[in-house]
């Protein structure tokens, strides 16, 4: 310490007792923080800005050896040294992963984890994919999202529980199997073999693909629809759910697929928003009126009901014409050909402007007045529908006045429900009119030739009005990709109504992610009123039920089902058609069934709907045991090795952590297996859902094999066949996916992948250059305490914690995106912009052993060690592989045995951020007027008042003035004066600067005002050719450090 006047100590001492004061009461507040952050606010704020300014170059990891040590000191200079190499491409870079995941047990990481001891547990539970095909980006985006939280999870000391699956059966698996032979000719057990074989085929590939993107799981024990043990644990839920009355059978309109030939549930349609439809306006004759209608209206014995429809092919299934009761009607008059019509009030301009004519009104009434009208229908002889209220009616288009057909319409098989109408269906499987329709129109296809011979039907008994193209929204089989109809069959169904409230409630209890998401699962949730369960066809499990040979009763009760479940458990679910019937309905559970001799029932034909398959993998993979089920605890999960076994149980809550699909699950897996668990626990089986976007082309567009824009994932990897498609490897692909925002579209292609690419070697330039700098160092032994570091290294550990909680949080949230620019943030602006600039100088040209250099090094391992745990979750191969060389470690331990960022609450110190921030504040307010922003050929004196502030600066510099102080390092100047005040006698080329720093203390309750001057004065040193500051006293002369550095070494 300097000397000091006897009126300048009591002042000294006053501010030292407050920083000392500061002190305590921060230490006791991070006592009370597990973080850096939170209830531990910054204690002291400067008005200046933020103090990054001082660049190296933005991205520049590597200072420039070639400035340091010319001609014969180069070999006394500390230059960074590893055999970490900058970039890795082509062959080399996909050797070099398969490697990694050879030599550091990537098959063997998922087992390890399961068996080491954990505290806690972390779940998250796989949607199957669809094993119809090969991998695409839509895998790679999924699985490797998982993949990241699952490793994360792992990394901080959770147990992860996480069995990959496959949804195996269905339609397109069965269609893609058989091919160009169809299923004419063979037997039900022939088509499910050749289908098993297909997704086995198609499974084998998928497996490979996620083992290759670096999939952390034990690839050996997955789960797959079609095993005997699944479908008997599905079977139990079907049970329960029927003998709850939640499941029952139903003859009632579904969607129906002509090409399938088979019924659809909702989460099987896609809607084409372009299908176009030939929609008519027709007439209905009113040859009854309404009884309020004709004791007022004078002369409307002639009106016509005016109904528009999309499906004119349903006009002959007609069985009455729905108003809204509490809308307006009015009877008016064309004026070109005095016809009546009736529409409502409100389209009354609408369809004088599209029909061409004035509409006159005659009369008007509200829609209950129209009740006890009778209709002629306008194709059928003799038939007469009525007029009826119904709330499905919308005056958004059309006439207000609904044709309804209860056998193709969900609300008109309502109003039939209500009305007691009959739900006639005159369309078969194959969509083609019945006999039930008339000779005219019997086996022509209802949406082709049938559309036509409707159309002119209606013409030749003069009921059409008009017709015109309409655009709109239709379903289509997601399978086929054809359009299809509504019909009515017998079905099985579950009663989804009486499941959607208890579902809303389940649902408000889950953390969604985006929470927008939300909305739509309500919405869809809503729109849902039964789901049909029962599919015809042979690749699938077989709905456990047997009819009677003469009155088609369906026998089916607990006793059937956990029967034929067992069976299924022990030999699969073909043994529904292999086995004989006795063996199937044996006489005791006959017996217990009530029910006759077994020669009375043959079994059924349907199949489960693939959504209930996957729906039900909660209680497959997740349960313990369920409620009744007789079976030891974990007998459910027998077909997994003792050490998976263990099933997911958290203070008797099965429920999976996360659920995480693409948002196309919102209406399919989401929903199907919310409706079951709720169903059968009163519980949502997920905690948390996230639900992210789908992959499309750079150009924004749906990927398509027309188009071109395929973006196969082993392309990426493994390289095109031309030049524009290189190997990327695994981790560009994992980048792509952690760098995109996830919860919108995610676009990929060429230029995207090399942006990807490009980060990625950036950060292995910044992995290289922390590697060389810590090259014969051994943190074990070597390792410099924080107490006796230098404070910017102290200052570095401290923005490492911060780093490493945020990085953390995000990580916690689902957001990889945000661990990228975290991480690229603090490369750039904490160690490349900041760090790396100022501590080269003592890293490279200071004493190898030196307490100075070692407490660098120290810091430079940590951050080396905490960057490479943060970057693991995303980039595996790379963490391995720095792993492998980086000190501190036995060889043989891999990073991801060894656990997340360690950092420590030590190293947030009072007072070190001040002395740090408030120096390099300092330094920013010159930087800027001195040419090139470097201070290097520049004396600096550096002026403040006695206080707090010139306390915190005199901790960094305890001389008047030095070369080689901790103030002299931050402000990268050749030589710094601290003073209270400038000297008289300065240069006329001094450049002055002034300025203030207002420190508020324990949030404002001490506030200091701390005036500063500086004066920066072109050094008359020369520059050392060994260490190239100018610190020298000649230019061939080394400066003092660097002679004692040299003499020493020799």
């Amino acid at each position: 310490m300097r000397f000091r006047s006897a009126i300048e100590l009591p002042r000294l001492y006053m501010l030292l007792c407050r920083v000392s004061a500061v002190s305590q009461t921060l230490a006791r507040w991070g006592r009370r923080s597990h973080r850096g952050d939170g209830l531990l606010h910054r204690a002291v704020s400067f008005s200046s800005g933020r103090y990054y300014s001082v660049s190296s170059g933005e991205g520049n990891t590597q200072p420039a050896e070639a400035g340091f040590a010319q001609g014969q000191y180069r070999d006394t200079v500390l230059l960074p040294r590893t055999a970490f190499p900058m970039k890795l491409t082509g062959q080399k870079l996909l050797d070099r992963e398969l490697q990694i995941q050879q030599e550091c047990g990537f098959a063997d990481l998922y087992s390890w984890q399961r068996e080491r001891k954990a505290k806690k547990e972390f779940c998250l539970h796989d949607g199957p994919p669809y094993a119809n095909g090969d991998p695409h980006v839509g895998h790679a985006l999924n699985k490797i999202l998982k993949d990241i939280r699952n490793r994360f999870e792992m990394l901080r000391g959770r147990q992860v529980h996480y069995i990959p699956g496959w949804d195996c059966h269905g339609l397109p698996i069965e269609l893609k199997a058989l091919g160009e032979l169809g299923t004419s000719g063979l037997s039900p057990l022939q088509i499910r073999q050749k289908a098993r074989e297909f997704a086995e085929g198609a499974i084998a590939r998928q497996k490979a693909a996620f083992q290759r993107w670096g999939v952390m799981a034990d690839w050996d024990q997955c789960y797959y629809t079609y095993e005997g043990a699944y479908e008997a644990a599905q079977l139990k839920v079907f049970q329960d759910m029927h003998s709850k009355e939640l499941i029952y059978q139903d003859y009632k309109p579904v969607f129906w697929s002509p090409s399938s030939r088979t019924a659809l549930a909702e989460a099987e349609l896609e809607y084409n928003p372009e299908h176009v439809s030939r929609a008519i306006y027709a007439t209905f004759p009113l040859v009854t009126l309404p009884p309020k209608i004709a004791s007022e209206a004078a002369d409307v014995s002639s009106v016509s009901v005016l109904v528009w429809t999309t499906q004119p092919w349903t006009i002959p299934a007609n069985q009455a014409v729905c108003y809204m009761p509490n809308a307006q009607y009015s009877v008016v008059k064309r004026t070109d050909n005095s016809q009546l019509l009736l529409v409502a009030t409100e389209r009354t301009a609408s369809m004088a402007a599209l029909l061409g004519t004035e509409l006159e009104s005659v009369g008007t009434f509200t829609g209950s007045q129209l009740e006890g009208g009778i209709c002629k229908h306008p194709t059928i002889p003799d038939k007469e529908v009525p007029l009826l209220p119904a709330n499905h009616v919308t005056m958004a288009k059309g006439t207000g006045l609904v044709h309804t057909a209860p056998a193709h319409g969900m609300e008109d098989y309502s109003v039939a429900s209500q009305f007691n109408l009959s739900v006639e269906c005159m369309v078969d499987e194959d969509g083609k009119f019945t006999e039930l329709a008339g000779p005219e129109l019997q086996n022509l296809s209802v949406m082709r030739e049938g559309t036509e011979k409707v159309i002119c039907m209606l013409k030749e008994c003069g009921a059409l009005v008009k017709e015109e193209q309409c655009v709109h929204s239709y379903p289509y089989d997601w399978r086929t990709k054809q359009p299809v109809v509504i019909r009515p069959s017998k079905q099985w169904f579950i009663n989804t109504a009486s499941l959607k409230d208890k579902a809303k409630d389940a649902l408000q209890k889950v953390r969604v992610l985006p929470e927008s998401a939300r909305g739509s699962l309500l919405a869809m949730l809503d729109r849902r009123t039964y789901w049909c369960i029962s599919r015809q066809r042979s690749w699938g499990v077989p709905i456990p039920v047997f009819y009677h040979r003469e009155t088609g009763e369906a026998l089916i009760n607990k006793h059937t089902v956990s029967h034929i479940a067992t069976l299924f458990k022990e030999k699969g679910s073909d043994c529904w058609w292999e086995l004989p019937i006795e063996t199937l309905l044996p006489a005791e559970v006959l017996k217990k069934s009530k029910a006759g001799p077994v020669t009375d029932y043959i079994r059924g034909e349907d199949v489960l709907d693939i959504w209930f398959d996957s729906g039900a993998s909660w209680a497959a993979v997740l349960e313990e045991e369920m409620d009744g089920d007789s079976e030891e605890p974990e007998s459910r999960l027998s077909w997994l090795p003792a050490s998976l076994r263990k099933p997911l149980v958290t203070e008797s809550d099965s429920r999976a952590d996360a659920y995480l699909e693409g948002k196309d699950q919102i209406g399919g897996w989401f929903q199907s297996s919310l409706l079951t668990s709720v169903a059968v626990r009163n519980k949502a089986p997920y905690k948390s859902l996230m639900v992210h976007g789908f992959a499309i082309s750079e150009k924004g567009e749906k990927m398509s094999k027309s188009l071109g824009n395929v973006v196969d994932p082993d392309t990426v990897i493994n390289g095109g066949k031309d030049s524009s498609m290189p190997a990327y490897g695994a981790d560009v692909l994992r980048w792509w996916v952690a760098e995109s925002n996830i919860f919108s579209e995610v676009q990929i292609g060429p230029s995207v992948l090399n942006s990807a690419r490009d980060s990625v070697n950036k950060l292995r330039n910044t992995l290289k250059f922390l590697l060389g700098n810590v090259h014969g160092f051994d943190p074990r032994v070597q390792a410099v305490d924080a107490k006796e570091m230098h404070y910017i290294d102290q200052y570095m550990l401290h923005l490492l914690r911060e780093y490493s909680i945020k990085v953390t949080d995000a990580y916690s949230e689902f957001d990889a995106g945000r661990v990228i620019r975290i991480l690229q943030a603090f490369i750039s602006r904490d160690l490349s912009s900041f760090y790396f600039s100022i501590i080269k100088d003592r890293l490279y040209c200071d004493p190898e052993d030196s307490l100075g250099r070692r407490s660098c090094q120290t810091v430079l391992e940590e951050v080396l060690d905490g960057l490479t745990r943060s970057i693991a979750p995303i980039l595996p191969h790379l963490a391995e592989e720095v792993y492998v060389h980086a000190p501190g470690h036995d060889k043989e331990e891999t990073l991801f045995r060894s656990g997340w960022i360690k950092s420590s609450s030590v190293w947030r110190r009072p007072g070190l951020e001040e002395a740090v921030e408030g120096a390099c504040a300092i330094r920013d307010s010159f930087l800027s007027s001195i040419p090139g922003k470097n201070a290097a050929k520049y004396d600096l004196t550096v002026a403040i008042e006695p206080g707090l502030l010139f306390e915190l600066m005199e901790s960094l510099q305890e001389e008047p003035t030095s070369t080689s102080s901790q103030l002299a390092e931050l402000m990268m100047a050749a030589r710094v004066n601290l003073s209270s005040q400038l000297p008289r006698d300065l240069p006329p080329d001094a450049l002055l600067k002034h300025g203030s720093f207002l420190i508020n203390l324990e949030g404002g309750v001490i506030r200091e005002d701390s005036a500063y001057s500086i004066a920066v004065v072109p050094t008359s040193a020369a520059r050392c050719p060994r260490c190239r500051r100018y610190t020298s006293q000649s230019a061939d002369c080394m400066c003092p450090r660097c002679q004692t550095v040299v003499s020493q070494a020799h």
